[in-house]
């Protein structure tokens, strides 16, 4: 291979095998680099390598050159690669491809082809402003869903971290609206969880052969999970087997014990004594079986069976009733709060815990029983139920001055008094 120096060794200028043109590489700040000059004449390829490697003097000089680093789209790669193997069985797979889908729409089309030197505080500040600049849906971005997107960011650049491309993680914390509004869950008052539960019997009442055991099982739900406290995902993955009715010694009440397995992995929560029946419902109900239209029925007959019970390995809600919850909740204008919030199942999860804290019950043992923290408690729901406030403490009003100067005079009197009587 045909090799030339120019300016003292600085340049090479070089032609590969049998290739037509030459070639000119240079090293700056222990980094190399190469480039065609396009020429096939000698002469004029110096001056281009000349004048090429003149160009990246200035550039490295005014700090325009990109250090040889990695790039924010190489290391999206391997987190999503590490982390899915590794949280697999302790991750959903919606959770997981949650970051994915945050990546390939929002987060790689920003700061895809940047090294993971230029993810600095400034730059993911003038993405939060692009992501509300450009929203396709007129309006911004929810709070939460830029944060969403910030914790990927986090955890892209975490992940480089471990790989030892990138020295530290830089602080990507909102420099304005720090702290946001705290908004209390959507719940069921005590008029509402009432109105609720009445529209659920009522309904079971008023319903037609074929739709009655929906109705009952959408009844029974509703009792269960606002005397658990659990969250729709453990309600459906609870099975027979993982329920108990108890005599509790401290409390002398029949309550359910059971064993929970959702969010948290496997946890345990003791129900409220209304549980029970329910449960006892839930226990009792022969299995749904389809009974089909009413004109085949009459047509073909078929052969009365005798009822199925759930065995202790088949689920306690075996169905679905979303669609039949938020219709009820439509017909008794309970889907909305006062706050424009929408009410779900998961709303009865919410009331079962402000409930109890209007009953004093301790926040600790709340915390304890719904698998999830006090600080979680006192954040989105004890701030907002009245009766945590004790009013025989917040109402403290100090004796005026007059009557603490008088207060003292008759107590040094009596002392005197005292005083005189010893001699």
């Amino acid at each position: 291979m045909a090799r030339h120096e120019l300016l003292g060794g600085l340049v090479q200028v070089y032609r590969r095998g049998d290739g037509r043109h030459w070639h000119c590489s240079a090293s700056i700040k222990g980094r190399q680099y190469r480039a065609t000059t396009g020429e096939d004449d000698l002469v004029l390829a110096k001056q281009v390598a000349e004048n090429w490697y003149l160009g990246l003097r200035g550039k490295s000089q005014a700090g325009l050159l990109k250090p040889n680093e990695k790039t924010f789209r190489q290391a999206a790669d391997q987190f999503l690669k590490e982390y899915e193997v590794i949280t697999e069985g302790h991750r959903s797979k919606r959770w997981v491809e949650g970051y994915a889908i945050r990546l390939r729409l929002h987060l790689l089309p920003f700061f895809g082809d940047m090294g993971l030197s230029e993810i600095t505080p400034g730059k993911v500040q003038e993405y939060r402003v692009h992501r509300i600049a450009t929203s396709t849906t007129g309006k911004a971005p929810a709070r939460s869903t830029i944060h969403d997107e910030v914790v990927t960011i986090r955890q892209v650049l975490k992940t480089a971290i471990r790989h030892e491309w990138l020295a530290h993680l830089p602080d990507f914390s909102p420099p304005y609206k720090t702290s946001g509004k705290v908004v209390h869950r959507p719940w069921f008052s005590p008029d509402e969880y009432k109105q609720l539960y009445t529209a659920t019997r009522e309904h079971v009442r008023n319903s037609q052969p074929h739709y009655k055991w929906n109705a009952e099982q959408l009844h029974d739900y509703v009792l269960f999970l606002a005397n658990t406290g659990l969250r729709p995902d453990e309600a459906k993955n609870l099975q027979h087997r993982d329920v108990t009715i108890v005599d509790d010694d401290q409390s002398g009440q029949r309550i359910l014990e059971i064993e929970v397995r959702g969010k948290r992995g496997v946890g345990y929560c003791k129900s409220m004594p209304n549980a029970v029946h329910p449960y006892e419902r839930l226990r009792d109900r022969p299995k749904y079986v389809p009974q089909g239209k009413a004109r085949e029925r009459k047509k073909n007959p078929r052969p009365s069976q005798p009822p199925i019970l759930p065995g202790p390995t088949e689920p306690v809600f075996p169905g679905n009733h979303v669609k039949l919850f938020n219709r009820l909740m439509d017909r008794s204008s309970l889907k909305l709060d006062r706050d424009g919030n929408r009410r779900t199942a998961y709303s009865l999860r919410h009331t079962y815990i402000c409930m109890r804290l209007m009953e004093c019950a301790d926040i600790y043992q709340i915390a304890k029983n719904c698998r999830t923290s006090v600080e979680m408690i006192e954040r989105f729901y004890a701030a907002h139920i009245k009766n945590v406030l004790n009013a025989s403490a917040i109402n403290v009003v100090r004796a005026k001055p007059k009557a603490r100067k008088n207060a003292v005079r008759q107590v040094r009197s009596i002392a005197e008094d005292g005083a005189e009587a010893d001699i």
